[in-house]
């Protein structure tokens, strides 16, 4: 039995983190600008903010629209905001009823209106119900946002249905999703100031 090293399991994925906040810190600012600008512009009008994802992006979505709704670091006003990942019954009724692959399109369908923004969290940027999704949302004029990884397979697909793709600059699933959480945290510090 080999010994375990978990000061080496430690430190690779805490440099891992670094190396990849500090590329997103160094090359990324403008991309998350205008990323901002769309989710400040939709706040401003008075529209609502809709996440989803699957897994660990489905947490993200969630934990991301509870920040809104409730509060980041500051109290301020309720932003709008929602998880479409957190009804178990509509989850499972569209998964059954329709298919697993309708179940984020299916509610953007009864709750979304022109002028909301929805999000899809996807590391992979090939998650069929988030694409689905964000089809729906473009074809009812609500801007379709996918927060993904930088090089993404399917970029040239997904830009024919996506107002504005947010890849971070990782490969790793974990280090994906650290990454898309602190887009969202870096998103509600701002609301903050602004709201």
């Amino acid at each position: 039995m080999r010994k375990l090293n978990v000061r080496k399991i430690f430190e690779n994925e805490i440099n891992e983190h670094i190396s990849s906040i500090d590329f997103f810190l160094k090359n990324h600012f403008d991309e998350f600008n205008n990323f901002l600008n769309l989710v400040i512009k939709t706040l401003k009008k008075g529209n609502k903010i809709i996440l989803f994802g699957n897994g660990g992006s489905a947490s993200d979505a969630q934990h991301i629209a509870t920040e809104l709704v409730v509060k980041y670091k500051k109290k301020r006003r309720s932003i709008p905001a929602i998880s479409l990942s957190t009804d178990t019954s509509a989850l499972t009724a569209i998964g059954n009823d329709f298919s697993f692959n309708q179940i984020f399109a299916r509610q953007i369908e009864s709750i979304g209106k022109p002028g909301d923004i929805a999000i899809g969290i996807t590391t992979s940027g090939k998650s069929v119900n988030v694409i689905n999704a964000l089809k729906l949302a473009k074809k009812k004029k609500i801007k379709s946002i996918i927060l993904t990884k930088q090089k993404c397979p399917n970029r040239k697909q997904i830009e024919k249905f996506s107002d504005f793709i947010l890849g971070v600059p990782a490969e790793e699933t974990s280090r994906i999703q650290e990454l898309h959480i602190l887009v969202g945290h870096l998103m509600c510090a701002v609301i903050d100031e602004v709201f």
